[in-house]
């Protein structure tokens, strides 16, 4: 008999010798030295143990490959975001095009989201998350080896479709990390492996704010440029097909167990009881979540704006620094990334979602603050410190409104929150991005900045006022159990896999 089966019969003898109000407690053979008789329970825990049935979880050592190839592939679509805006000076002269098309390139990314993100939530819902993926991933590759044609001065148009091409498949990765992290990992893991999701994508921008101005220098003979531009755009297909290829072979939908009860739980919901439609009405009532929308959107609009007109604001104060511009890029999204990391593990480790998200907008306003008012010092070392300090709290805020959104959306999809979020983000972005460049071609960079500060304050109040409600986190404290020790001390067993009447079922493997 395998010892799934001597848990089973173990857990039915159980049954069998509690009474409907008890639960059998003999769970030494598992580190936890309890009695073996019977103890009531109370009546709320035992309506909510019949009204969820606790079942059998798992962990799977292959989540950390899902996350990986994941990762890889969020990368690839965020390099390909930035490769035009951080030289936008050397595409505007190599096109012959103005500022406010050169900004499109990347825009265009904002702009696509929007109307395909409620299909591709749909899709994420009805078909699962292997499809998307799967789909996005190929979305990313032709629009790379589309661009590879474009390294010509009369080619706008078409590198133009290229890059819309690639934006259709950003609609398919920023609402996958917190469905990804719920449906593989851990309750004591998830919110690090959303911010490990969400860095794959930092990883990709951080790229495409160092590389472009290595491999495209800014020189005078076109024809020397459009040979640099043309091994940048065969690099980024390669790498695109590359990744591709492993997201076939590789990705999978979901784990045969649930990692935790609260996706056993989601799983448990039939198709014919679910309703995308109504899903959606009950976020839009959600007032909390709601709040978190908007605020969400104004935070991560202003890194939009800032990512894409840094050149410009970097170039206004030091001509000739295209190269600096891009490593002052780099240095906010890796001070971002540290930032997500370090906030995905304090989540984790103390589940203080409004609190955490809270303290991060306002120290991302007190960074933005400091990054106007010293941009225009002349000293380029300053501008690298407080662009890494904005990056850590600003880029950082990502993962946290993500995990935050899945605590007050429960038992929704993740996908469905997610993707209202970014949706508010595409929207902002483009607002800040068109509005912060004509403010800065009008009135210079301060001035554009400090509109940037005024709506990260308005963020930072609206965040004040959610109400936190942590759904999953209920959902998963369902197990916490009071149970009498040998020596007659009241213990609280809390196991994430455990069931009402007898084992914990957590295991790895």
């Amino acid at each position: 008999m395998s010892s799934q089966d001597e848990l089973s019969h173990e857990w039915m003898d159980s049954l069998g010798n509690c009474s409907p109000r008890k639960e059998r407690t003999g769970l030494g053979e598992y580190g936890h030295p309890l009695g073996d008789d019977c103890d009531t329970l109370e009546p709320s825990f035992v309506d909510t143990a019949q009204l969820f049935p606790l079942m059998e979880t798992k962990l799977y050592k292959r989540r950390w490959v899902m996350l990986f190839v994941f990762s890889c592939y969020s990368m690839s679509n965020a390099f390909m975001w930035l490769q035009y805006g951080i030289i936008s000076n050397i595409f505007m002269r190599f096109y012959s095009i103005d500022s406010l098309a050169i900004d499109w390139l990347s825009m265009i990314y904002f702009l696509t989201y929007i109307p395909l993100i409620l299909p591709v939530m749909w899709l994420l819902d009805s078909r699962g998350i292997r499809d998307v993926v799967v789909v996005g991933s190929a979305f990313n590759c032709i629009g790379a080896w589309i661009k590879t044609s474009t390294a010509n001065s009369n080619m706008f148009a078409m590198t133009f479709f290229g890059q819309f091409v690639c934006s259709v498949a950003t609609v398919y990765i920023l609402g996958i990390p917190s469905r990804l992290a719920s449906l593989w990992f851990g309750q004591q893991e998830v919110s690090t492996a959303c911010s490990i999701g969400v860095l794959g994508n930092q990883m990709g921008i951080a790229i495409g704010f160092l590389v472009p101005p290595i491999l495209v220098p800014n020189v005078d003979d076109m024809t020397e440029l459009a040979y640099h531009i043309r091994i940048m755009f065969y690099i980024s297909a390669g790498v695109a097909t590359f990744i591709f290829v492993l997201v076939i072979i590789v990705f999978q939908e979901r784990p045969e167990l649930p990692p935790t009860q609260a996706q056993a739980q989601a799983r448990s919901i039939q198709p014919d009881e679910y309703s995308y439609m109504a899903s959606i009405f009950r976020l839009l009532r959600n007032k909390p979540f709601m709040l978190l929308v908007v605020s969400y959107g104004l935070n991560v609009g202003c890194f939009y704006a800032i990512s894409t007109l840094l050149n410009r604001m970097i170039i206004e104060h030091y001509p000739g620094e295209e190269v600096n511009a891009g490593r002052i890029g780099l240095t906010i999204v890796i001070a971002g990334m540290a930032g997500s990391l370090i906030c995905g593990i304090w989540l984790d480790k103390t589940k203080t979602y409004k609190q955490t998200t809270l303290v991060v907008y306002v120290l991302s306003l007190v960074g933005m603050l400091v990054y106007a008012f010293t941009l225009n010092l002349g000293h380029l070392w300053v501008v690298f410190v407080t662009a890494g300090v904005l990056g850590f709290f600003m880029t950082g805020y990502l993962p946290l409104g993500f995990e935050f959104a899945v605590e007050l959306t429960y038992p929704e999809s993740e996908g469905t929150s997610s993707g209202l979020l970014n949706c508010s983000a595409q929207i902002f972005g483009i607002i800040f991005t068109i509005s912060q460049g004509k403010i800065i071609d009008k009135w210079g960079t301060l001035a554009g900045n400090i509109f940037l500060c005024i709506f990260l304050l308005i963020g930072t109040v609206m965040t004040g006022l959610i109400k936190s409600d942590l759904r999953r986190q209920k959902a998963n404290q369902q197990t916490e159990v009071q149970t009498v020790s040998p020596t007659g001390s009241i213990s609280s067993v809390q196991d994430y896999g455990a069931t009402s009447c007898g084992r914990p079922w957590q295991r790895q493997s």
